[in-house]
Order: structure tokens, then C-alpha cells, then sequence
């Protein structure tokens, strides 16, 4: 299994700071991220478009194949680029990513295209397992700018972790959460 970092948005709502690099903890969100997938995934890409940002991490840092078609051009490029045929993939900007229930998203990867949770809050596509297979479909939505990654849920073999079980493993609901905003960030960081 491929762990697949996103680390290519523009940050606008950021005004301009790349997210990877701001510090909750103590720490960078990137080195938050990779001490997970560390655990867990035996390659690790970083689709940026920024990659001199990302060398001195030991991973394999590439660029988005096809540039300007979003998270799903993200997925797309990572997937090209992975060894493996399943690619776990999480934005950068994920500060509380859970190593059990990564593990159980990809226990139930092998026979299926992709595994998704379902949070209260919708599909959760940027915490998901998506498999090598969905390139050409990919690419045909990203040529007819369909770049709406839930619209490949149905073209697929997808298994939907319900609210249920995603809480029994994240009962703050913080899994999920992603920095977008300064307000978002002075948020975790507290008074």
C-alpha cells in the first residue's frame, strides 16, 4: 500500500501559507503526517507543486500530471506515480489522522476500489483508499472537467464506513478536521 500525502493546494484561504508547514504541537502538520504513514506504508508519496518545499523528507515527492484539476488531479497523479495498487490518500492539512483506523480502511481495501468514510458531515474523499485500477476513469472525468471526486464513488466498488464505526474509533470527531483558516488554526492552538 502507497501512503499518498495531497500537499498541492494554493492556501488562498491561507493567505498564501502552505498548510503542510504550520505547526500544531509543537510540530508541522507534514511531520505529524508522515510519523503516521510511517507506520504503516512501506512508500510514501507527496503530490505537490511545490516540491523543493519537501526535500528534506525521505519520501518520494512528485508533481500533479495534470495541473490546475484539484484534489481529484491530486488522487490521479499519486496513484500514476505509486508502486503499490492501493494508495491511502489524506490532505496535509490533517492534523489528527488515527493509525487503528487507517488500518482498518485498509483491511478492507483488497477487494475494493475504494474505501471512504461517511461522516455526519458527508464523504470524507481526502481520508480515503482509492485503487490504482480507477486511473483511466479518473482521467476521462478529469478530461470532461467532472472533477467532483464522489462522482467516481459510483463508477466503482466502494465501501462506505458509516458515522457508527468512525466513532468508535474518533469520539471527539476530530479526525477529520483540516486547517483552511487562521481561525481554524487559532482554534487548535488554544488562548
Amino acid at each position: 500500500m502507497t501512503g499518498i500525502i495531497l500537499a498541492g493546494g494554493q492556501n488562498r484561504r491561507m493567505g498564501g501559507k502552505n498548510k503542510a508547514f504550520l505547526v500544531i504541537d509543537g510540530k508541522p502538520l507534514i511531520e505529524r503526517i508522515l510519523a503516521v504513514y510511517r507506520k504503516l506504508f512501506r512508500e510514501i508519496l507527496i503530490v505537490t507543486n511545490s516540491p523543493l518545499d519537501y526535500v528534506t523528507y525521505d519520501c518520494r515527492i512528485v508533481t500533479d500530471v495534470i495541473k490546475g484539476k484539484g484534489s481529484l488531479g491530486g488522487i490521479y497523479s499519486g496513484l500514476l506515480y505509486a508502486a503499490c495498487e492501493h494508495g491511502f490518500v489524506a490532505a496535509c492539512d490533517m492534523p489528527y489522522l488515527d493509525e487503528s483506523f487507517i488500518r482498518f480502511l485498509l483491511a478492507r481495501a483488497p477487494e475494493k476500489d475504494i474505501v471512504v468514510p461517511r461522516s455526519p458531515d458527508g464523504f470524507q474523499p481526502l481520508h480515503a483508499v482509492y485503487a490504482r485500477r480507477l486511473i483511466p476513469a479518473m482521467e476521462r472525468m478529469i478530461g470532461e472537467e467532472r472533477l467532483k471526486i464522489a462522482l467516481l464513488f459510483r463508477k466503482a466498488r466502494t465501501c462506505v464506513i458509516p458515522p457508527e464505526v468512525i466513532a468508535s474509533y474518533d469520539p471527539e470527531g476530530r479526525m477529520f478536521m483540516n486547517i483552511n483558516t487562521e481561525t481554524d488554526l487559532a482554534a487548535l492552538s488554544g488562548p
